[in-house]
């Protein structure tokens, strides 16, 4: 999700701590955070189903990669702070247009992913696959990335009591981050360490906004001291590097401690565990030092900065459509792909063809009237595409 400030300008509108710089201006160290940030979710989902049950370093890379929801909804809690700190709506129109731009690709994506597996593998009549899609789409089940947008929506809807907390709470937010701490380091650790005593929660754990309370809350506090919290960034950047290379540490013992305790591979590194937070925090840290530093250094109308530009505006689209590609290479055509690529090369090679497959469905989507549809942007002719304004979550 990106503010919404129109591009074009004739310098760089990205707040670097100069009071001259109008609030609401666009942050260009956001698009970086963005892409790495999908980057690394389409990492994760092709990593975790091209990994050999035996390929310990894989398993660490993977444990190293599960920061992505947090970062995820600290940017998304971030930027809904920011652009209505700086346009400020009442929710009879907030709410329509952010709902249409995620609430439609979510639920035609749902319905994509569910066709598409009922056509793969047929069971149950027409009836039941209608059954199946409503229940996917309610419970964001479609597929397994799908349920980012559900509890995007969630967040959405507690936008006014985000607000609220945040300007009743200024001189003492670090009460509000404590709180909001409290509940997430919570409830991972109910879910990590007592599994058998969560009940529904244990089932829907990721599904539900208050499992991320921390970071969405941290988002939106960064972005009530944005012009101070990203001055703190950029002078900072050799700390925060610091910061991130003891968090990794963290997560890599805490991997080793689980397996210790007789986890598997996999388990000693699931994306749902208190040491997660640590984690999480300093790779948000970390991409915003990359994406300061990028913004300094961007120069208006480069080869370079139209590249971000554009990777930032189709992200969200490639997000919803990789993993119908990672589906394709790999269990449609009789798994020609792993049978063909080894271990760990078919990482890499998948990696590589699902974003080239989700940046093309992507960059054809958005030259059509389906384009809201599938990327959730709003289609628009060549000559008022540079004019495009809205730009849904992550």
């Amino acid at each position: 999700m990106r503010d919404p400030t129109v591009r074009g300008s004739n310098r760089n509108t990205d707040d670097a701590g100069a009071s001259s710089r109008p609030h609401g201006g666009h942050l260009y160290a956001i698009d970086i955070v963005r892409i790495l940030t999908f980057l690394c979710v389409i990492a994760v989902h092709t990593t975790s189903h091209t990994i050999a049950s035996d390929d310990v370093a894989l398993y660490l890379v993977l444990d190293l990669l599960h920061f992505t929801r947090e970062v995820f909804f600290a940017l998304t809690a971030f930027v809904l702070l920011y652009s209505y700190e700086a346009r400020p709506v009442s929710m009879r129109k907030f709410w329509p247009k952010r709902f249409l731009l995620v609430g439609v690709p979510y639920v035609v994506w749902s319905a994509i992913y569910v066709v598409a597996g009922y056509l793969h593998t047929p069971s149950g009549s027409l009836w039941d696959l209608l059954v199946k899609f409503v229940f996917a789409t309610l419970t964001g089940s479609a597929w397994y990335h799908l349920y980012f947008l559900l509890v995007t929506m969630q967040v959405y809807l507690l936008v006014p009591v985000i607000i609220w907390l945040v300007r009743r709470t200024r001189g003492r937010h670090w009460m509000l981050l404590l709180a909001g701490l409290v509940v997430q380091a919570g409830l991972m650790s109910w879910y990590h360490y007592a599994p058998h005593t969560t009940g529904w929660y244990g089932h829907w754990a990721k599904q539900i906004v208050f499992t991320y309370s921390f970071f969405i809350l941290a988002g939106a506090v960064a972005a009530d001291h944005h012009t101070a919290f990203l001055a703190w960034v950029r002078a900072r950047r050799g700390l925060i590097g610091w910061i991130v290379l003891g968090a990794a540490g963290i997560m890599l013992a805490g991997y080793g401690v689980e397996r210790l305790r007789g986890a598997s591979l996999y388990g000693a590194g699931t994306p749902m565990q208190p040491a997660v937070i640590v984690w999480g925090v300093a790779v948000s840290l970390g991409f915003l030092a990359v994406g300061t530093w990028w913004a300094d250094r961007r120069r208006i109308g480069s080869l370079t900065a139209r590249f971000v530009d554009t990777a930032s505006d189709r992200s969200f689209g490639i997000f919803l459509a990789h993993p119908m590609f990672i589906w394709v290479l790999l269990w449609v055509g009789d798994d020609w792909l792993e049978r063909t690529v080894p271990t760990p090369w078919l990482t890499l090679v998948t990696y590589i063809l699902v974003i080239l497959g989700a940046v093309l469905v992507t960059e054809a989507a958005r030259r059509t009237p389906l384009s809201l549809a599938l990327t959730g942007r709003r289609f628009s002719s060549r000559r008022h595409r540079a004019k495009q304004l809205e730009v849904p979550p992550g």
